[in-house]
Order: structure tokens, then sequence, then C-alpha cells
């Protein structure tokens, strides 16, 4: 099934996941910013969104197969694709690799997924899932790389815009692009700034700009669990190159700092992903934007660390 990235794109996935997801509640931070909520989106984070779309674009065109879905992700992928596949009524097969947390095989194997746990690397779990796709004849999907995943992730910037009329710039985390390549698809459609945040030592997107190509690089961050993709989609690559869009980069402790004013200010637990978006605000030189939208995109994480007592 053909597919591309572009606003049209972004409109028939807001189409088709109508009625199966949350809509973004957007409520007000501080003068002239906004929090976009999406971490209460259903799994816990944006990638419902991608999910949601990717299946059901297949379900529509005939090629979901009875085999279902498959997916290498211990993260929040993972969930999503299981969560999307029960909806859809179809299998979810999802490899992991064995020393994924065990909370983690628990919540997949609650929404129903089959979960195999293979080597010691996420290397190993997607070499395994290409391999049982091939041999199964289930659907492959992706964590972040595939124009349906993005155009899923991008439906937030039109809800943001409806919600905060006047937006002008809107700031989100980058891992491997796929929230980033959809959001930065729609506000090109509006005029709206996009700010890309990635931590220092988990930069895919940055380097990309900065080699001209997608690049390798190294992932050494207190975020790496949600933004430690070692490369940047194409599309995100594309969607960065247009004007509007600024490229930021985040030292850890400010994303440690900018997750716990969160919790302290707002009692709002998220991820050290999320958190990077808000640390890219806090950290800016000079202000990014009149009418800013932060995403707050994913709440999987172990609180235990901000409620601990004397902390």
């Amino acid at each position: 099934m053909e597919q591309q990235l572009d606003y049209a794109a972004v409109r028939a996935a807001a189409d088709r996941i109508a009625g199966a997801i949350r809509p973004a509640a957007v409520v007000p931070a501080a003068e002239g910013v906004w929090y976009a909520l999406e971490y209460l989106q259903h799994t816990g984070s944006f990638k419902a969104r991608g999910a949601r779309n990717f299946l059901a674009a297949h379900h529509r065109a005939g090629t979901l197969p009875d085999a279902g879905v498959t997916i290498a992700s211990g993260g929040n992928a993972g969930l999503a694709c299981a969560w999307a596949a029960r909806a859809q009524g179809v299998p979810a097969t999802v490899f992991l690799p064995a020393n994924a947390p065990r909370v983690k095989v628990e919540r997949l194997r609650g929404y129903g997924a089959e979960v195999r746990l293979v080597g010691d690397r996420y290397a190993d779990a997607l070499a395994a899932c290409e391999e049982f796709a091939a041999g199964s004849g289930a659907l492959a999907s992706h964590a972040y790389d595939h124009p349906l995943i993005a155009a899923g992730a991008g439906t937030l910037l039109d809800e943001i815009r409806a919600a905060l009329p006047g937006l002008d710039t809107v700031v989100v985390a980058v891992g491997g692009g796929g929230l980033f390549a959809g959001i930065a698809t729609a506000a090109r459609e509006h005029g709206v700034r996009v700010v890309a945040a990635e931590p220092e030592n988990s930069r895919a997107l940055n380097a990309a700009l900065e080699a001209g190509r997608v690049v390798d690089v190294a992932v050494d961050s207190v975020a790496g669990d949600s933004l430690g993709a070692a490369r940047v989609s194409a599309d995100a690559l594309a969607a960065a190159r247009h004007g509007g869009v600024r490229s930021v980069l985040v030292p850890d402790p400010a994303i440690t700092a900018a997750r716990r004013e969160l919790w302290e200010e707002h009692r709002i637990v998220v991820e050290t992903g999320a958190a990077t978006a808000l640390a890219a605000l806090r950290t800016a030189p000079e202000p990014l934007g009149e009418r800013i939208a932060v995403v707050l995109c994913g709440a999987n994480t172990d609180p235990g660390d901000l409620t601990a007592p004397g902390v």
C-alpha cells in the first residue's frame, strides 16, 4: 500500500481514528504557555494515534492479514500496537529482548498480545520480528518510521490548534521522529513553528541536519529509554529541512529538572522523554514564541523517584 506523508495523509488519519482516540486536552501552564496532555491518551502515549491509523488504513484497504500485526518494541509503540490490534480484532505478536522489564511484558499480555522474548538487544528482537513476519504473513509495523504512523501522530497538531486559537509554536520531543514528522507536516500547513527538542547525547535529528543525511548516533541520555533511536526517519529529516523548524539540544540535568517541575508544580508524572520538550522551553536562550504549546507525549514511567519520601 503506497503511502506518503503530507497534510492530506494527516487529515485522512484524523478521519480514520475519530472516536477511537482521546482528543488532546490543552491546559494553561504559565503566561503564554500551554501543555498538551497527550500522556492521557490510550496506552499512556501519543503512539496510540499512529498504531490505530496504521491498522485502520490496512483494514480499509483489505491488506490486514488474518495473521495480524507484529512489531519489535517493548516500549510505547509495542503497547500501542497491541491495543490497536485488539480493537481491530486481529492478533498482535510483539518481540522484546529477554531482559525487558516484566511490567511491560505483563501489560502487553494484558492487551492480548503474544509476547516473544528473544536475545538481549533490540536488534535481536527486530531480526526475529522480521523473520516472523516473512514466515507467518503478519503485517510488520514500526515504532516510528512509516508514513501512516507519523500521519496518525500528526493529528495531534490540529487538535491543539482547535483548543488554542492563535497557536504560533509547538515544542515536541524527538526520538526516531514519528511524532515530530507528523506534527511538523501539519504545522507547516498552518504556519505554526515547531521546536524539535532532543537530549544532547541522543540527537538523531540534529545530527542528520548537520550531516545533510540520516546518520547513526550514539545514545547516552537519561531520556534514552523513549528518545533513544539511533537514527531518525527520512520523513523527519525532510520535515525538519522546511522553514519554521528549530532544532534544540537539551542537557540531561535540565530534562530531569523539567520532569520534577511538572510533578512539583502540577502533579503531572511523565517520562523523561516527554519532559525533554519542557526542558527545551526552559533552557532556550530567547523566547520560542508568544502562544506556545508544549507536548507532554507519554507517561509510561515509574513515578517512584518523584514520590519517594525526602526526595
